[in-house]
Parts: C-alpha cells; sequence; structure tokens
C-alpha cells in the first residue's frame, strides 16, 4: 500500500504476518460456513467475523507503517536536526510521522484484539474495568488460569518483549497526553543545556523496540487465531 513511496512493487506477505493473516482468514472461513448452516442465532459469529476483518486491516497498516517508518529512518544520517540540509530534514519528519503512526497503532490493535479474545473466551473482563486494555484481559485470564493452552504462551510472549514495549508505552503515553514524543528528549537536553545543539533521539533504538512490538502482535494474533480455529472446530 505505502511502498509506491520507494518505487517498489507491493510485495507478498511473508513470515509471521503472513501467517497470522492465513489463520485470520481461516478463523473467517470457518465462521461463515457456521453462519451459513444456521449456527448463528445470537448473532455472535457475524460480530466475530466482522472484528477479525478489522484486525486483518489494522495488521497490514500496521506493517505497512512499519515498513515506511525504516525505509526513511535509513535515510537519516546526521545527528541534529541543525546539520541536516533540506532533504534529510523530510526525511526525518517522514520517519517521524510513520514511527509514531507505528507505535499508537501497535497498542490500537492489541486492544482491539483484547475485545475479541474477551468475549470468545467469555472473559467478562469489563467486570473488573469498564475501558479495559489487552493487558488487562490477559492478567484475567492468568488469574482465573482460564484456557491455559493459550494463556500462557501469550504471557510468556508478553514477558519476552516487556522491556522494548514498556518503552515504547511510554512514548504512546507521552505522544497522546503530554507532548510530541519525539521532543521528549529535546526538553531533557535542554533542562541540561540550554542552548546547546539538541541532538536526535535514539532512532536505532526507536527501530529495534519498533520491530519487537510488531514482532509481539504478528505473534499474538498467530496464537490467538490458531486458538480461535480450535475452539470453532468443537461447535
Amino acid at each position: 500500500m505505502l511502498r509506491f513511496m520507494f518505487g517498489e512493487e507491493e510485495r507478498e506477505p511473508e513470515g509471521s504476518y503472513v501467517e497470522a493473516i492465513r489463520l485470520m482468514e481461516r478463523f473467517g472461513d470457518r465462521l461463515r460456513g457456521l453462519i451459513d448452516s444456521g449456527k448463528d442465532t445470537d448473532h455472535k459469529l457475524r460480530t466475530y467475523e466482522v472484528w477479525t476483518l478489522g484486525l486483518c486491516a489494522s495488521l497490514n497498516e500496521l506493517e505497512q507503517s512499519c515498513y515506511a517508518a525504516d525505509r526513511f529512518r535509513r535515510k537519516i544520517r546526521s545527528d541534529s536536526t541543525e546539520d541536516m540540509a533540506e532533504e534529510e530534514s523530510m526525511n526525518y519528519k517522514r520517519y517521524v510521522y510513520f514511527d509514531k503512526n507505528a507505535f499508537i497503532r501497535i497498542f490500537s490493535i492489541m486492544d482491539k484484539l483484547s475485545i475479541l479474545l474477551n468475549d470468545l473466551l467469555g472473559m467478562k473482563t469489563e467486570r473488573i474495568k469498564a475501558h479495559f486494555s489487552y493487558f488487562t484481559v490477559l492478567r484475567n485470564m492468568r488469574e482465573k488460569n482460564a484456557h491455559p493452552a493459550l494463556t500462557w504462551k501469550l504471557n510468556d510472549l508478553k514477558e519476552n518483549c516487556k522491556e522494548p514495549m514498556g518503552r515504547l508505552r511510554k512514548r504512546r503515553n507521552t505522544e497522546i497526553h503530554y507532548m510530541n514524543s519525539e521532543m521528549q528528549d529535546d526538553l531533557v537536553q535542554r533542562h541540561k543545556g540550554y542552548g546547546d545543539e539538541v541532538r536526535l533521539e535514539n532512532i536505532a533504538q526507536q527501530a529495534a523496540d519498533l520491530e519487537q512490538g510488531f514482532a509481539m502482535v504478528t505473534e499474538s494474533m498467530k496464537l490467538t487465531f490458531d486458538y480461535a480455529c480450535g475452539l470453532l472446530r468443537t461447535r
């Protein structure tokens, strides 16, 4: 979708990303089969179908944003915006835009996944917290030891990505609730030495965190929809 900006053809999906997409498509196919056979009297299944289509679209949007952010990041050579010529400055601004778009989308898609998980597994997390996140649903699953074949795999994945996800969450919260996330480091530097040249944030670390965040999303999708397909086989 966005690769045209770099003069590239759209590529065929690969790796965990395509596995997650295929599992979502398989789940959607099974839902439609059950709906067509009259097994959706309460319209739950068609709700799950729409949610799954939305998650599939969201995962594609996230992948595209991550790709664009990385491509523009690779065009940045200077250590400070003050050292950048016009073209590099524009590429930096494009990097910031797509990086920001991506890390916000990571938490958005995980929260969308939590809506499906909570309802599909009957977790009733809304009784604990009205506006819950993916991590609240996962904690509820863990504390109840519900669906252990899925819960502990998701939990291990969360723990393995704890540090990069923590940094991404901090950036997301800064962006949404406080100030432009890319300026947080500028503020720290100005407190240390006002008037000194402001160095760029650590964009290599940001890229690594974003890669880990995207990996957590795709692996969480794979685990969830593989398990969900198994649930439908019992219906």
